[in-house]
């Protein structure tokens, strides 16, 4: 199968195509190298240094001939998303729109997407499963809504059948070290720890330790990167044996705290690890967890490698890496 992969030198991206290259897949990368790096280009991987914004170059690309495509390339801050909206909308709906254009152009038809939880909001029961209602609170989340609802308005008008892969929170790194890039100016928690721990800042910030959680920290769903990648592997084969859409939520079912994650950081790393309490954030719930049933019921799929300390331990052997001191 030839697959092209937009956003493919980034976090997420790089993962998704190592886990294709090691199926077998012909990969190529589109990626404008904004937030993804060369570090996690493989060799193996057809590379196009291009934009979402540049219909040209997408259609070109895309002519080339390809039985499917991956969509990685949207902005991903919240809290950007909130005081440049407007970044937002040029890069993730309008670049959203180039991509489909161009797809249903070159006939191919089917895409899997890297959609985000951020489209539930407020958990208004937990686990958080597919059926729960769709409420943004920041306007990355309403962005990645309205690009699973293009991608529905363009399975009825143009065939064009998609997976929306709503993933809880990312993190972790490949088991065996091959994807050593790091993500620029990382907002969330593992990352922020790991650097913590490498010396890069001088503490970590813990918001508010007196929710409603066991140890008054807040609770998030972790899913491994690798357990990420294999899911959208699977989404690809299903899509192309299937011939229909469907939206899956991917996480771990299990909620690790800010405490626990930070405890378990400091014992893997052998750092202290500084951590100051301050306020809370606006609008942060106490506990987000995920149902991946379905997930499970359609693709097979679950999360093997999402426990806490292979998240940390495998982020670790590459921060150590580029930070050793």
């Amino acid at each position: 199968m030839k697959v092209l992969v937009i956003g493919g030198a980034g976090y997420i991206g790089s993962h998704v195509s190592r886990t294709l290259l090691d199926r077998g897949c012909k990969v190529a990368v589109f990626d404008n190298l904004s937030s993804g790096c060369k570090e996690n280009l493989f060799s193996e991987a057809e590379f196009i240094h291009g934009d979402i914004l540049d219909t040209s170059a997408l259609s070109n690309t895309m002519n080339s001939g390809f039985d499917a495509l991956i969509h990685l390339a949207a902005f991903k801050a919240a809290g950007e998303s909130m005081t440049h909206p407007e970044k937002y909308s040029v890069n993730n709906i309008t670049g959203t729109l180039n991509i489909l254009n161009c797809a249903a152009s070159a006939k191919i038809g089917a895409v899997v997407f890297s959609s985000s939880a951020a489209v539930y909001g407020e958990p208004r029961y937990l686990p958080m499963d597919e059926e729960h209602p769709v409420n943004p609170e920041n306007y990355y989340g309403f962005t990645k809504l309205e690009m699973e609802r293009f991608l529905d308005w363009y399975d009825k008008l143009k065939g064009i059948r998609y997976a929306a892969l709503r993933y809880f929170n990312a993190a972790g790194y490949d088991s065996a070290g091959r994807v050593t890039g790091l993500e620029r100016n990382p907002n969330n928690l593992l990352p922020v720890i790991m650097e913590t721990a490498a010396r890069v800042r001088e503490k970590l910030e813990i918001f508010g330790d007196d929710w409603d959680t066991p140890d008054g920290t807040c609770i998030r769903d972790y899913v491994h990167v690798s357990d990420l990648a294999e899911a959208h592997a699977l989404a690809l084969e299903h899509l192309v044996s299937q011939s229909k859409s469907f939206i899956v939520n991917l996480g771990s079912e299990n909620g690790i705290s800010v405490k626990s994650m930070l405890e378990t950081a400091r014992e893997v790393t052998g750092r202290p690890v500084p951590a100051v309490v301050v306020d809370r954030r606006p609008g942060d719930p106490a506990r987000v967890v995920a149902s991946s049933t379905k997930a499970k019921e359609i693709l097979g799929w679950k999360a093997r490698s999402s426990d806490v300390r292979t998240l940390i331990a495998s982020t670790w052997n590459i921060y150590q890496k580029q930070f050793s001191s």
